[in-house]
């Protein structure tokens, strides 16, 4: 019988698939993407303008695609089922270069896509393979191809005008500059005063029912307030308001002897209608104002969802379809799955006569499904027990939207009410009016609930009471309330996507990666939700958007993700976007070599004193960002004013009552969602998903930057003293691990070591002997004395004498078999250390002068520790060549 290879991403997934498949097929996992751009060289074709990208073996998947090639040549089928979208695709396209080496192993390669792994569309989607769709491929490859120009020609002009190590990004630098223009909109915000009145009234003859009516105009004319212009140039007013007190004095006053009476009363009937099911963007909004999570633990989330969650009985199912989509459209099967359960749980009446259709931007049917349940008949409580309080929560959230769109509208009966106030005193009549309506249907309210605008005025929270056979009406009181305009709210993650989806930057597969990349880089910081751009984000930002007016134009931006997309539908050749984009990129990448201002060097002047000399401040730019400095300062001169201090103004405020109650934001794995957790290795600390060594594993990490690095590591007290000093003594975190040195730094340079007591240095007989830590995270063991003394071993030396050769010390070596004692002097044990020592350009331990050099003396003292994990040791440091593009951890 034949047998065939499926391979897809992710372990989850591949574990889901299989149950399905059977014992025939044998399902793998790539580990996401198995080839890209080579990170030491820019990988792509410029010279003849084929744009043609070099693609390389992903480091540290070497061992993944020779697992792979081993189980294609056995297989007589392979199929290739990572997700449906481009991505997906070029992952496809990647494993057939590498599994069809030859045109025999070409024939055997096939492509799958579902929209939900269930065992109906798994199984449908074997019976319609495909060949790899090259449209799909090559628009994902120009994304690919256009961001690494962008990041690895212009960063070098970031590291020599600005700070090395920068990154510039695409997509992300339009979204930094979203964030910084809202910023400034919010710092040039001159607030409006205005007033509102309300009237609380009665019947005459009925006090115990109070209505409050507000001041909208006089004498048919409305109260409305200037407050300046839109982004047209349009004049906007605030409706139903008084500019100042003064105003507002005097309408009161007019209002004292006022007859109120009932104008007319009308009563009319509004349905609001159920929303579409969820796409992308609007899950990741729901998701942060109804659940509190941010989109990447949405998607992380909605990930494991889609992938399979073991259901008991049930085995492992997948439960949601594919969330990456901007299309709401659903498949007949569902909408028949969702008015069934509705006809049996809730009643006919409210079952709409037919489906309900909804409509995307687009007319043409998108490639993808809504995000829908699998199964509308599998309820949240019904498989609450298998699910993780967060997984509970988003499938509710999902389920609940698809059930509600397919039912009947919600209607209100909405009444409106106006009043006159005609004045004694002036003859103006002053017009008021209440609104207020019932629900007299629930409909698809009934199952989700909708999240009010808090800027809303909803005329449907006010009720009111009978106003049948009422003309008079009694005042009771008259409440005015001062009010000022608010600036524009800062981005959050729900409204940055928002606004990244209105204006077409990006696409629904990337919301999650651009946010992350940007607090990642530090062009933004997080407060309390809210996006709040750095010094170095601004500066960035500026220079970028001055001298690539075209490229980072938002509109530029969202038209090349058009372009992507007809790429995808064939409309377009990759080349041609890739020419036209590249001549408007290349002269503006000329102009800016020349004329990009140089903030690393800057000195400018300014009106401030130094605090130590009277001496002008110049504003100067550092390692952390713009700082003042004493213009008497002289580098040759030792004794000249070396005054400095931070430039506050240029940084977010952090000692706002919002950036104090702030504390540390959760991160969340973007691949399952759940709470990554701070891990320290040999490399640095790190944050690391706690699923790392579960099974399926969920191998998320993610390196921390030297700066965050430095704000994780809080020097901790030790409980001891200082032995020079007499200050206390603070484990802190250096660039080699954990070290403890004294508190008084850098007045007491003190730091403690770990020596072997007892023990004198073999060689020199003076020095002691101290554990050190080398640039790799490797552990050896050396002389205080160095460098007089140059003494070094890789293994541990013991205090015990050996018994065959006299030797004044022993080894402590670890290896596979056990522990061990071992001479220093014996032959296996000098050529097993060499290769070690020479590689790391240390020397090996030294034998005793007139020792015999072979000795076979060893002694195995104990059984061998577990391997090292990501758990107890970390992510392995990769090998970093050209750093000008950041790569996602």
């Amino acid at each position: 019988m034949s047998k065939s290879l499926v391979i897809v991403e992710s372990p989850a997934k591949a574990k889901t698939i299989g149950k399905y498949l059977g014992k025939d097929f044998e399902v793998l996992a790539s580990v996401g993407h198995i080839m890209d751009l080579p990170k030491n060289d820019i990988g792509v074709e410029l010279a003849k303008r084929t744009f043609e990208p070099t693609l390389i073996v992903s480091p540290g998947k070497e061992k993944v695609v020779v697992q792979l090639k081993k189980a294609g040549a056995k297989a007589d089928h392979i199929f290739l089922a990572p997700d449906p979208d481009r991505e997906g695709e070029a992952i496809a396209y990647h494993l057939a270069i590498q599994l069809g080496t030859s045109p025999k192993e070409k024939l055997k390669i096939q492509r799958v896509t579902f929209n939900e792994i269930t065992k109906k569309a798994v199984q449908e989607a074997f019976n319609h393979a495909r060949d790899v769709d090259q449209n799909l491929v090559d628009a994902q490859q120009t994304r690919r191809v256009l961001d690494r120009l962008v990041g690895y020609q212009i960063s070098p002009l970031l590291w020599d005008k600005v700070r090395r190590g920068l990154s510039a990004g695409r997509v992300q630098t339009v979204a930094v500059r979203l964030i910084v223009e809202r910023e400034r909109e919010i710092g040039a915000f001159k607030p409006v005063e205005y007033w509102t009145l309300d009237a609380l009234l009665h019947p005459e003859k009925q006090n115990e029912k109070t209505l409050k009516a507000r001041f909208i105009g006089i004498d048919g004319e409305p109260a409305r307030v200037a407050n300046g212009k839109d982004k047209d140039g349009k004049d906007q007013y605030i409706a139903n308001a008084l500019a100042d007190k003064t105003q507002m004095d005097a309408v009161k006053t007019d209002l004292e002897a006022a007859q109120w009476s009932l104008v007319s009363v009308q009563s009319r009937e509004q349905q609001r209608r159920p929303m579409a099911p969820f796409i992308t963007s609007q899950l990741q909004r729901d998701a942060s104002s109804k659940l509190g999570f941010n989109v990447r633990r949405t998607m992380g989330v909605a990930q494991r969802l889609y992938e399979g969650v073991d259901l008991g009985p049930e085995g492992t199912t997948g439960l949601i379809t594919y969330m990456r989509t901007d299309s709401p459209r659903v498949s007949p099967d569902a909408k028949e799955s969702a008015r069934e359960w509705i006809a049996k749980n809730l009643g006919e009446k409210y079952l709409p006569a037919t489906p309900n259709e909804y409509k995307g931007k687009k007319d043409a049917q998108d490639a993808h499904e809504a995000i829908r349940p699998t199964d509308a008949s599998r309820t949240p409580e019904s498989i609450a027990k298998y699910l993780s309080d967060e997984q509970l929560k988003l499938y509710r959230l999902i389920w609940q939207r698809f059930v509600a769109s397919q039912m009947m509208p919600a209607i209100f009966d909405i009444t409106t009410a106006k009043i006159a106030a005609k004045s004694a005193k002036t003859g103006k009549t002053y017009d008021f009016r209440v609104s207020g309506s019932v629900l007299r249907f629930d409909g698809f309210l009934k199952v989700y609930e909708v999240v009010e605008d808090k800027d809303d005025d909803d005329e449907s929270k006010n009720k009111l009471p009978s106003l049948d056979g009422v003309k008079a009406l009694a005042l009771e009181k008259l409440e005015d309330e001062q009010h000022f305009t608010s600036p524009p709210p800062r981005y959050n993650e729900a409204s940055l996507v928002k606004v990244l989806e209105e204006r077409g930057i990006g696409r629904p597969s990337t919301y999650a990666s651009i946010i992350s990349t940007i607090q990642d880089r530090e062009y933004v910081t997080k407060i309390t939700g809210r996006f709040y751009p750095t010094e170095i984000g601004v500066v960035v930002c500026d220079l970028l958007v001055k001298n690539f007016p075209y490229i980072f134009d938002p509109q530029y931006t969202a038209r090349l993700e058009e372009e992507l997309d007809d790429i995808e539908e064939g409309k377009e050749k990759w080349t041609d976007l890739m020419n036209g984009f590249y001549d408007h990129f290349e002269e503006e990448l000329k102009v800016a070599e020349n004329s990009m201002e140089d903030i690393k060097r800057m000195e400018v002047k300014t009106n401030e004193k130094c605090e130590l000399c009277g001496s002008p401040l110049l504003l100067k730019w550092g390692k952390f960002g713009s700082f003042f400095a004493c213009s008497a300062y002289n580098k040759k001169d030792k004794n000249s004013c070396t005054f400095t201090k931070e430039n506050t103004a240029a940084k977010p405020d952090l000692n706002t009552p919002e950036a104090q109650d702030a504390g540390e934001q959760e991160e969340y794995c973007e691949n399952c969602g759940k709470v990554m957790v701070l891990r320290r290795g040999p490399f640095g600390m790190f944050m690391a998903c706690p699923d790392y060594n579960a099974d399926p594993p969920c191998r998320t990490f993610r390196k921390l930057s030297q700066k965050q690095q430095q704000k994780q590591s809080t020097p901790q007290p030790t409980g001891e003293m200082c032995p020079q000093c007499g200050l206390p003594l603070v484990l802190r975190q250096g660039s080699y691990g954990e070290f403890v040195s004294c508190s008084g730094y850098p007045k007491c340079k003190y730091v403690k070591q770990n020596l072997i007591e007892g023990m004198k240095c073999p060689k020199c007989g003076t020095g002691d002997l101290a554990e050190r830590k080398a640039k790799r995270g490797n552990i050896f063991w050396g002389c205080t004395n160095y460098p007089k003394c140059d003494f070094t071993s890789n293994y541990k030396p013991v205090t015990e004498k050996c018994p065959e050769c006299g030797s004044p010390y022993l080894l402590e070596k670890t290896l596979k078999s056990g522990v061990y004692l071992e001479c220093p002097n014996k032959k296996k044990g000098a050529e097993e250390e060499a290769p070690a020592a020479k590689k790391r350009g240390k020397k090996p331990a030294q034998p005793e002068p007139g020792t015999a050099v072979a000795c076979g003396y060893s002694k195995r003292i104990g059984d061998a520790p577990p391997p090292p994990t990501a758990e107890t040791h970390g992510p392995v440091a990769e090998k970093s060549g050209d750093k000008r593009e950041l790569q996602p951890a």
